[in-house]
């Protein structure tokens, strides 16, 4: 059992982590008051800053959004940069997440360093006039122009629901809260991702209590749309190729159960997942076994540049984040961004 399946429980020992959940609780909201009033300091650089960021840990669509905020900051004549913790990564090496936006936006900087204000410095050097923040919300020492956060439809606080119970909603480490639901209030824009999953209705309820949550916070919605299944090279295949297959999954995600339900709805037919850790680096032993005779490997994109070093064949679904609504929003806080001059590298 995943820890996130034994914290969607209730009862029993899981219930002891309440008091260290308290404890937590007590230290992000003393942090935050201590920035709201500046008594931490915030360091502002010479670009914007984007970031993009959530409440919770594990996937909501961070990196995909990242891509897309990217495109549309060069469209708007601006020469971004991608910034980013590296979590997972080994040393001199670039995490799952990095590969990715590295295949997806080819060419754009992107420095990884736990010191975001280094980091930062580190891009402008190299004549970016706009920053992407990945997964920034709670590092507030790095001031930035604009904060998207990213609520999954799928699991709004966290942690999903079992057997019919409302889900269980605490802070770390006895949920999966980074911050309380209050921290949304800082937020320039709310992005609920995995709207294809939940129904309208569903959808409009989740609305509702975020607005009650965070008042007057403009919300978009937005899903995660397949384009194509991707080779162990990374060659492109139409969806199609795939209809009516029997594939095993692997992947190693924050949401897998999200994501096999964004497989299944290619059309392809799930016999076996197999699931890891979020950031687990694959080995051969993982994969003993599959795929099954007379089915195809498929994983995610984030795991395929893991298991292409091992030499075996896959496919791994290929799909970027598409706007239900409100990519209005996006765009006039975009467009409120300074405009860039033309960047000086700093010797």
């Amino acid at each position: 059992m995943r820890p996130e399946e034994r914290l969607a429980q209730r009862g029993g020992a899981v219930e002891l982590l309440r008091l260290p959940a308290l404890a937590f609780s007590l230290a992000a909201r003393t942090r935050g008051w201590l920035y709201d009033r500046r008594a931490l300091p915030i360091t502002r650089v010479s670009v914007p800053v984007v970031s993009i960021g959530n409440i919770t840990t594990g996937g909501t669509g961070k990196t995909p959004l990242c891509a897309a905020i990217v495109r549309m900051l060069a469209s708007r004549g601006f020469k971004p940069g991608l910034l980013s913790r590296g979590y997972g990564a080994a040393a001199g090496e670039l995490n799952d997440e990095a590969l990715v936006l590295e295949q997806l936006l080819p060419g754009v900087p992107h420095v990884q360093d736990k010191d975001r204000i280094a980091g930062a410095r580190q891009l402008i050097a190299q004549g970016v006039t706009a920053i992407v923040l990945d997964d920034g919300f709670q590092h507030r020492r790095l001031a930035r122009d604009l904060d998207l956060v990213l609520v999954d439809a799928t699991r709004p606080f966290g942690l999903a629901g079992v057997a019919g119970r409302a889900p269980v909603r605490a802070l770390l480490p006895r949920g999966l809260l980074r911050e309380p639901p209050t921290a949304l209030r800082r937020a320039d824009g709310i992005v609920i991702t995995r709207c294809e999953a939940l129904d309208a209705r569903a959808i409009e309820e989740l609305e509702r209590e975020l607005g009650t949550i965070a008042p007057g916070r403009p919300i978009v919605r937005a899903r995660l749309k397949a384009c194509d299944w991707r080779d162990e090279r990374n060659a492109s295949h139409a969806l199609a190729t795939l209809a009516g297959r029997e594939v095993d999954l692997v992947s190693a995600l924050g949401n897998p159960a999200a994501f096999e339900a964004t497989v299944r709805a290619t059309g392809v037919i799930v016999r076996d997942h197999r699931v890891f850790r979020d950031h687990h680096r694959y080995s051969a032993a993982d994969l003993e076994g599959l795929p099954a005779r007379g089915r195809v490997l498929a994983t995610s994109q984030k795991d395929a540049v893991k298991l292409a070093p091992l030499g075996i064949a896959f496919r791994a679904l290929a799909t970027e984040i598409e706007l239900m609504s409100g990519a209005h929003v996006l765009d006039v806080l975009l467009d409120s961004l300074a405009r860039p001059r033309e960047a000086v590298p700093r010797g």
